[in-house]
């Protein structure tokens, strides 16, 4: 929970598009330090110029979030600079689809890398530096925001990798609240669990390294591409609007942050499966005429 972000300082990752750069833009309208982090240089070096335009003090930095050292690196420059952030937003995201069976080790690699990595090193590495400064500070205020998917909620088929990674975030994220309640009332969480937003989420193959190349895209992924382009391109919640809802829910200190609390159905009956000890339901079961297109491109291959 923050209750006044004027002075604050930000550590955004994935801070050159989509959510990131949002939340940037609303930093930047609060007064806040912003410390820009991306793996696309002439995004950041757009983002760096906005944000210096709107007034606000702009560390930016190219890391990549799967690697250690440079995450390490990150959290020396952000400490000298700034001193421990107040918000830290662990966004940085890529999508992968295809059975899961025929993802690619490079794909797992990748993916877990980025999705999976990339928050364990935001936590890992400035949780500590958090803490230090609300020990030496009893007004001093703090909140971590990961940003997992619906995907981390739910187990829709033919994006395997990308779901298995989000369901990490989640667990990693409610592990964090609850980890944080043990030993501070200062420090908040918060994970952000978006649906179908246009942001560059879908476009993610044009961050990938070389040394993890794709091979030649399956039947499957083709299809999965296809069909997230189009989700994605078309969705109705934009970007901003979902920045603004992490910054009311880091006010509030509200836990779950949703882009679409109607799909909330779609976890009731998965969850009531469970408990119910069924066997998964029908993830098409509201729009069972995706199903039927999904499940005739595969069998007529």
């Amino acid at each position: 929970m923050i209750s006044d972000f004027k002075g604050r300082t930000a550590v955004l990752t994935g801070g050159a598009s989509g959510f990131g750069l949002e939340c940037a833009r609303i930093g930047a309208r609060l007064g806040m330090n912003l410390v820009l982090v991306d793996v696309q240089q002439d995004a950041l070096d757009r983002a760096r110029a906005e944000m210096e335009q709107a007034g606000a003090p702009v560390l930016a930095r190219r890391v990549d979030v799967s690697k250690a050292a440079e995450m390490e690196a990150l959290a020396q420059a952000v400490q000298q600079r700034f001193g421990a952030p107040h918000f830290v937003f662990n966004n940085a995201g890529v999508g992968a689809g295809g059975l899961v069976w025929e993802n690619s080790l490079a794909d797992w690699e990748w993916v877990m890398g980025v999705n999976v990595w990339g928050v364990v090193h935001g936590v890992r590495l400035f949780t500590p530096m958090m803490l230090a400064a609300a020990q030496a500070d009893p007004s001093w205020q703090g909140h971590i925001v990961n940003t997992a998917s619906m995907a981390g909620l739910l187990t829709p088929p033919n994006m395997g990798i990308y779901n298995v990674s989000k369901h990490a975030v989640v667990s990693l994220t409610e592990t964090l609240y609850q980890d944080l309640r043990l030993v501070t009332d200062q420090i908040g969480a918060s994970v952000l669990c978006p649906y179908f937003v246009p942001t560059g989420i879908h476009q993610s193959e044009r961050n990938r390294p070389g040394e993890l190349a794709a091979a030649k895209p399956t039947r499957s992924q083709l299809i999965g591409q296809a069909m997230s382009d189009k989700a994605v391109s078309s969705g109705k919640v934009t970007a901003a609007e979902v920045a603004q809802k992490v910054f009311d829910a880091i006010a509030q200190d509200r836990f779950y942050v949703f882009s679409h609390p109607k799909a909330l159905g779609n976890v009731r009956s998965r969850m009531e499966a469970i408990v119910e000890i069924r066997n998964p339901p029908d993830p098409f079961l509201e729009r069972p005429e995706v199903g039927e297109q999904l499940r005739k491109a595969l069998r007529e291959g």
